[in-house]
């Protein structure tokens, strides 16, 4: 359809289990106003399977929201308030923490959060953490930092979907929001598209070739369960769920040519949307479920549209430029991304819905697929460097941007899942 560059593959089976690709987080830029935390590593975190410091700073940074700076040395979160030295580093929060390993071979973890302006502790916390389970506890002591501090909820706890390509190996993957605890949920020599979660995280919606056509899927996450939605006549493709997790809104050309659809999640009879001579694809709906915004070429190249998701009467949302695609609405539904061709470049944009002021996110020239973060402040999006497909983030005012590296693998169609693990 519309987007440049879909893996178009079949799904044969399922890969259960975790893969150990290594990742790494690279962050550019400058955030406009910052928290300044220091953060230090764990005492007694060396040895144990994951680095939760390592881990709640790269998470922080990544949001943008916080400058972090080197703590006192050889400290935990036992130790005395060093204020005066904290205040010296410009310091106005300190973290402050220790592991130790337990006879069943779990790990002990215990940290504080210091308010260093008025010497008192935000929090002490303690949990005995199974060791697969150390990733997992240091992205949610992040997202409690986060929220304490800037008073949002923290999204380093969810989970992203994405497409990745090894070689004529193509993988539906599973990951925790920074790249890491890479899962194979499905695996193939053919290609995947289009991946979305289901509001409440517990499924994914998709697009297979395996039958040699494109057909709509949607797969439990935990299970693995597989439902074949979507067959139809002609493609079916681009599948949306609806916020109350009841339909999806796809787009069939099962009447000639591509036109937006709605249908139940367990299958059944389409409604039909959409009545144009023109391509209309890639819906997506509103956060209150009242609207469904689109892209078409009905008045020339492709621009964004939206529609009452009851149907009704078409409102084109996107003037500016000659080709905007692959809308995505962030949780709030005031801020729209999208990818707009400037020039020969192909850049994350985004259009505020309620002043208009449109934003260009990006100075990179391939640029695809965006997706919010669950609190809205974070985009993650697909792009292209040093030869390879790469996943990345930018923050909403677009300062500051992270990359998830890895070796050997092309990473495509990223889908920001949703709050709940």
């Amino acid at each position: 359809m519309w987007k440049r560059r879909h893996f178009v593959t079949a799904l044969t089976g399922m890969t259960a289990g975790w893969a150990h690709a290594q990742f790494r987080v690279e962050i550019s830029g400058i955030g406009a106003t910052q928290w300044p935390l220091a953060l230090e590593a764990f005492r007694g975190e060396t040895g144990a399977p994951a680095s939760p410091s390592a881990i709640i700073r790269a998470d922080l940074e990544r949001s943008g929201a916080f400058r972090l700076l080197s703590g006192p040395a050889d400290k935990d979160e036992a130790s005395p308030l060093p204020q005066e030295a904290l205040r010296g580093s410009g310091a106005d929060a300190w973290l402050a923490g220790s592991m130790s390993r337990l006879a069943d071979r779990s790990w002990d973890v215990r940290y504080r959060l210091w308010d260093v302006v008025k010497g008192q502790p935000h929090f002490t916390r303690s949990a005995n953490v199974p060791a697969p389970d150390l990733r997992l506890a240091a992205h949610r002591i992040a997202d409690e930092i986060y929220e304490k501090m800037t008073g949002e909820r923290g999204v380093f706890a969810s989970r992203i979907a994405y497409v990745s390509r090894s070689g004529k190996q193509y993988a539906l993957v599973i990951a925790d929001a920074d790249g890491e605890g890479r899962q194979v949920a499905l695996s193939s020599s053919e290609p995947i598209i289009s991946p979305a979660w289901s509001p409440d995280g517990k499924s994914l919606a998709y697009v297979s070739f395996e039958q040699q056509k494109a057909a709509v899927w949607v797969q439990e996450v935990m299970t693995g369960k597989r439902t074949l939605v979507a067959n139809f006549r002609g493609s079916n493709s681009a599948p949306a769920w609806s916020p109350d997790g009841r339909e999806l809104a796809l787009t069939l050309s099962r009447d000639a040519i591509a036109q937006l659809y709605v249908m139940p999640v367990n299958g059944g009879t389409p409604r039909r949307l959409t009545t144009s001579p023109s391509i209309d694809t890639e819906p997506v709906y509103s956060p209150d479920g009242k609207s469904i915004y689109f892209v078409s070429d009905r008045q020339g190249g492709p621009q964004i549209f939206k529609i009452p998701s009851s149907g009704g009467r078409v409102e084109r949302v996107t003037f500016k430029g000659s080709y905007n695609i692959s809308p995505a609405i962030s949780p709030d539904g005031t801020l729209l991304a999208y990818v707009n061709r400037d020039g020969g470049a192909f850049r994350i944009t985004t259009l505020d819905l309620t002043s208009g002021t449109i934003s260009s996110l990006t100075d990179t020239n391939d640029d695809e697929s965006p997706s919010f973060a669950p609190n809205g402040r974070l985009i993650m999006y697909a792009s292209r460097s040093q030869g390879r497909d790469v996943l990345m983030t930018t923050t909403i005012d677009g300062r500051i941007k992270a990359r998830l590296a890895t070796s050997g693998l092309d990473m495509r169609e990223p889908a920001w899942g949703p709050y709940g693990r």
